[in-house]
């Protein structure tokens, strides 16, 4: 039986969550809702707007356990928020940041373009050490200015020890970044536990959101640290005050807000976020594991199959990556989606990444999908 927030059609398995999701029903009724009041009434009902905008803020703050909805900015994605870290710092030359051989290109673009200013990038390998964590920390030294990581490797689907990870940065007053785009929405996470200084996360995978609207979580103090390097009337303390007679910079993360809000973003991702939690980051994760785990035993178990995501790590996330014995890739990619499994070439691989509300036949239909010959 399908879910009644995803209507998805017959013929598809959506198993890409890990890439681009669909929205629930309550999203698409949101942004068509918002639509026909803009039509009809304009800025009429701006007010209410800027109550939606404080409500996300505060869904956010939930989701990360951030201290403060203060803690919370909107921005367009993750690049952006990245970007701001790695321009805001004061770097010297001589700098290192420490990061991992498995990252997004949103996870090293900005990091790796400070070369120029003598800021070196250390990537370790993850498997070069008893636990990906030592890996990490053995590139580390007195020079380290910052370590970032993605909270589960996007093509591996490999989940960091967050909490070793930010007690190791908190010792020895490394800053702690975290690309939180493959947790959030599909498993549990506690900025504060983990005592993150940096969290960012685009909306449009596993929080069911549009693309084009993300988060970025910051710390008092962290943020403090940062330079600005965009400016604009929405991230001034009073955002009112157009003659600019005196103005002061917002004391809260909405300083990384320059400009105007993505106000149809804003009402789409908070009717996402509410169906997360209303359904319980607990029982959210519980399903997203259970599914995964269910996709890693029978792809184990098959001839044909060969899996490559890791079972024995207790650390779990949402993504499985196989592949098959005698075809390639590629053909097999074809043959899914040709089939209706919608899924995504990574890691080596093919990779699955369902949801909380997938079913078990349809896992079920998509590994049975992967046997059919001739590909």
């Amino acid at each position: 039986m399908k879910h009644p927030e995803f209507p998805l059609t017959d013929d598809l398995i959506y198993l890409n969550h890990a890439a681009v999701a669909p929205w629930p029903k309550r999203t698409r009724d949101a942004v068509i809702a918002f639509a026909e009041q803009n039509s009809r009434f304009g800025s009429h009902f701006y007010p209410d707007w800027l109550k939606k905008e404080a409500e996300l803020r505060r869904q956010f703050q939930s989701l990360l356990n951030a201290a403060s909805a203060d803690d919370i900015a909107l921005v367009k994605n993750t690049s952006e928020a990245l970007s701001f870290v790695a321009y805001g710092l004061p770097w010297q030359a001589g700098d290192n940041i420490v990061s991992s051989d498995q990252e997004f290109p949103s996870n090293r673009l900005p990091w790796q373009s400070l070369a120029d200013r003598g800021v070196e990038f250390r990537e370790a390998d993850l498997h070069s050490a008893d636990t990906p964590e030592d890996a990490l920390f053995a590139l580390v030294d007195d020079r380290t200015r910052l370590l970032t990581i993605s909270s589960i490797q996007f093509a591996s689907g490999l989940r960091m020890d967050l909490l070793r990870i930010g007690e190791f940065c908190k010792q020895r007053g490394i800053l702690f970044c975290v690309d939180a785009i493959q947790s959030l929405g599909a498993v549990q996470f506690d900025a504060r536990a983990c005592q993150a200084d940096f969290v960012m996360a685009d909306g449009h995978k596993w929080l069911f959101g549009p693309e084009g609207l993300g988060v970025f979580y910051s710390t008092a103090s962290a943020r403090d640290c940062l330079k600005l390097t965009q400016y604009g009337w929405h991230m001034m303390k009073d955002s009112h005050n157009y003659e600019n007679l005196p103005w002061e910079i917002h004391p809260a993360a909405r300083r990384f807000e320059c400009g105007s809000p993505n106000m149809i973003g804003i009402h789409a991702l908070s009717a996402s976020l509410s169906l997360l939690l209303e359904t319980g980051m607990n029982n959210v994760e519980a399903k997203v594991i259970e599914r995964s785990d269910y996709l890693k035993a029978a792809i184990a178990a098959h001839p044909q199959l060969i899996l490559l995501s890791d079972r024995q790590s207790p650390l779990k996330s949402g993504i499985v990556v196989f592949k098959h014995r005698h075809h390639d890739n590629q053909a097999l990619y074809r043959h899914l989606q040709q089939n209706g499994v919608v899924c995504a070439l990574r890691g080596g691989g093919i990779r699955f990444s369902p949801h909380f509300y997938n079913s078990f036949a349809e896992l079920e239909r998509a590994l049975a999908l992967t046997t059919i010959t001739p590909l």
